[in-house]
């Protein structure tokens, strides 16, 4: 009995082992490497979309899946999860960005963020849609 073995060319055989581990490593529902700051535990990433509508966000923010105006006081909210910061000094990790959502002149007096009356609860889900948008 003859056995045939294929070789693939080594640019393809890195590849293949790569897709191989990076196809294991999405599986184990592990976050990716330096990402899991951004998970909000517990939260609600839909009821957060909805919540970020009751709480007019749209008015001042362009936030994508949430009705607002055309014209916007406030940054875009688009690919927020991929930020560096919060209002430019805050650093984006889930924790920091619940707090900003609940006081946000807690964190940087002064800045043109009204505070809501969010509460922990809704923060929470609202950072996890926030922190989804990439």
């Amino acid at each position: 009995m003859t056995v045939r073995t294929h070789r693939l060319p080594a640019a393809s055989a890195l590849l293949a082992a790569g897709l191989a581990t990076g196809a294991a490593g999405g599986c184990s529902g592990a976050p990716a490497p330096g990402e899991a700051y951004r998970l909000v535990p517990g939260g609600d990433a839909q009821r957060g979309r909805l919540l970020l509508a009751h709480y007019q966000c749209g008015s001042c923010h362009a936030v994508p899946g949430v009705p607002g105006r055309s014209t916007q006081v406030g940054p875009t909210l688009a690919a927020f999860g991929g930020r560096s910061y919060i209002a430019g000094r805050v650093p984006n990790e889930a924790a920091a960005l619940q707090r900003w959502l609940q006081s946000p002149q807690s964190l940087v007096p002064g800045t043109a963020m009204p505070d809501l009356g969010v509460s922990a609860t809704d923060a929470r889900d609202m950072a996890a849609y926030l922190m989804a948008l990439r």
